[in-house]
């Protein structure tokens, strides 16, 4: 699902959509389906209150800013490369559980950090030229925004409902994009608008799925993707535009891929040794 939202932003850029208008419509036509979500499973809109509205304003600009550089990654760069520069989010999640949560980070998870960013070098070949270093960086960049708005929604998932937080992000968002709406605006054709249409379905089910998990896990742990999804990446970018990942992507892909299974791993390991601790203080 991840891989064909992915390749549906890219086609729909390349129709003559502009990114803003991209992710206006993505968010304004999210709006219903969530709405339609909440009294679909609840009977009521009630599950959509909230009381830390603020909160939800600065996720909402957090959210806009990881957009933008996360749908820019996917129009700048071919499909493959994209993705596996979305994997680093996990090791971003590290650094910033260290920085901002106050985690103890051992030689487990910064040897993972070190090995996830010696792929991302292999990757980009710094000074070759042969994948564009600005939307290498754009994809760096979304993947920190992904890792710094995860640790948010674990936060605000202690006191808020999934579909609250994905209500009141496209609610809050949406006028802040409308506002450069007249200067990239133009008409669309009726394969446009189901291209538009399609984003914001999509795009409300992702956020919800993605809000949910964070009640259910670690950080580092949940925002470790489907790494299938680079398969469907890669036959997207050939089947669609002819593209196939460069010698240094493959074998770039495997180390960021082995850095994220570490940090999983060891995740997992520290979880349940917490869970152990916990039930012998029990008893």
């Amino acid at each position: 699902a991840l891989a064909s939202m992915a390749a549906l932003i890219k086609y729909t850029s390349q129709t003559g959509i502009h990114l803003v208008e991209i992710l206006f419509w993505r968010q304004f036509l999210a709006i219903p389906v969530v709405l339609a979500m909440a009294w679909a499973t609840t009977g009521s809109l009630a599950v959509l209150r909230t009381q830390r509205l603020g909160m939800h304003g600065v996720r909402a600009v957090y959210g806009s800013i990881g957009m933008v550089l996360n749908f820019g990654a996917i129009i700048l760069l071919p499909l493959a490369e994209a993705t596996t520069m979305a994997f680093t989010a996990p090791i971003w999640a590290v650094i910033l559980s260290m920085v901002l949560l106050k985690d103890q980070v051992g030689p487990w998870r910064w040897s993972a950090v070190l090995l996830g960013f010696a792929g991302v070098i292999i990757i980009a070949q710094p000074g070759s030229g042969h994948i564009p270093l600005f939307g290498a960086l754009v994809a760096l960049g979304g993947a920190f925004m992904v890792a710094l708005i995860s640790i948010q929604i674990a936060d605000m998932s202690h006191t808020e409902k999934p579909l609250a937080i994905v209500f009141w992000f496209s609610s809050l968002s949406a006028p802040l994009l409308a506002l450069a709406l007249p200067f990239v605006m133009t008409g669309h054709s009726w394969q446009q608008w189901g291209l538009l249409a399609a984003l914001g379905a999509m795009g409300a089910l992702g956020q919800f799925l993605l809000t949910a998990s964070f009640r259910y896990g670690k950080v580092s742990s949940v925002i470790v993707m489907d790494y299938s999804m680079l398969f469907w990446a890669t036959l997207y970018g050939y089947l669609v535009w002819d593209q196939l990942p460069t010698k240094w992507t493959w074998i770039g892909a495997p180390v960021v891929v082995a850095a994220g299974l570490v940090i999983t791993w060891r995740e997992t390991v520290l979880a349940r040794r917490k869970f152990v601790d916990q039930q012998a203080a029990a008893s």
